[in-house]
C-alpha cells in the first residue's frame, strides 16, 4: 500500500489539525466539523492527481478547448458518523460521485472497564455497484485499523474495485502498519498525519478524542 502521510508537510493542513485537536476550539462542534470538512477537501485534491484523466473538448462561448478531465468520478464511502463531515469536504471536490454510507461501531465483549475487548460490528450499508470503480473510503479516525477493513469486507459482497483510496485525518502507526497488510497492494492512503500509539482503549495518543462525540455530541 502507497501511504501518502503529510505529517511534516507544511501547508494550511497544519492548521486545520491544530484546531481539531485544540482541546478549547474543538468544542465549538460547528467548527469542529468545518475542519473535519476542509481536511477533506485539501486531500480530495491532493487524491485527484492520482485519478484517470481524459482529454475533452468544451464548448465556450467564443470557441472550443481541449482540457484534461476525471474519467469516470469515484464512489465515496464513508462510515457513520465520524465520517460525515469529512465525507463532504471528499464530495465537494467529486461532486457528480456515487456515494456509499456504512455503518461500523465498536461492540465491547469484555466486562466493565475492559475496553480494549471488542469486535467491529456493521450493520447498515447502502450503496452502488463497485465493481472495476475507484473506492474512495473516508474515515477521520484511523486508530486500530479494524473497522476500515470490516467495513472493505463488506463492500465486497456488492464488486471489487479496479482501485481503492483511504482518506483520514489522524492515524495511528499501529493502524496504519495493519492495513497496509490487509489491504490490497494497489490501494492508497491519504493521511494529513500519524500519530505514534493508542492507549488500551484503541484510541490514538495525542490524537484529538472521539471524533463522531465532538462533531455531533455524545452517545449512549
Amino acid at each position: 500500500m502507497k501511504v501518502n502521510d503529510y505529517s511534516d508537510s507544511n501547508s494550511i493542513l497544519n492548521q486545520f489539525i491544530s484546531e481539531l485537536r485544540n482541546i478549547n476550539i474543538q468544542q465549538d462542534r460547528m467548527r469542529f466539523r468545518r475542519n473535519l470538512e476542509r481536511v477533506g477537501e485539501v486531500l480530495a485534491y491532493e487524491l485527484s492527481k492520482e485519478l484517470k484523466f481524459e482529454e475533452r473538448t468544451i464548448n465556450t462561448p467564443l470557441g472550443r478547448k481541449q482540457m484534461n478531465l476525471i474519467d469516470k468520478e469515484p464512489v465515496l464511502c464513508s462510515i457513520l458518523r465520524a465520517g460525515m463531515p469529512m465525507h463532504s469536504g471528499v464530495l465537494n471536490y467529486f461532486d457528480n460521485a456515487e456515494n456509499t454510507f456504512i455503518s461500523a461501531y465498536r461492540k465491547h465483549k469484555g466486562d466493565a472497564g475492559q475496553e480494549d475487548d471488542f469486535e467491529i460490528v456493521v450493520e447498515y450499508v447502502a450503496t452502488p455497484n463497485i465493481e472495476g470503480k475507484t473506492l474512495v473510503m473516508v474515515d477521520p479516525m484511523l486508530a486500530t485499523g479494524s473497522s476500515m477493513i470490516a467495513v472493505y469486507k463488506s463492500l465486497l459482497k456488492f464488486g471489487t474495485p479496479r482501485e481503492i483510496h483511504i482518506v483520514s485525518v489522524i492515524g495511528s502507526q499501529q493502524g496504519v502498519d495493519y492495513i497496509s497488510e490487509i489491504f490490497p497492494k494497489e490501494t492508497t492512503l491519504w493521511i494529513a498525519t500519524v500519530d505514534e500509539k493508542m492507549n488500551d482503549r484503541g484510541y490514538i495518543v495525542p490524537g484529538l478524542g472521539d471524533a463522531g462525540d465532538l462533531a455531533y455530541g455524545e452517545k449512549l
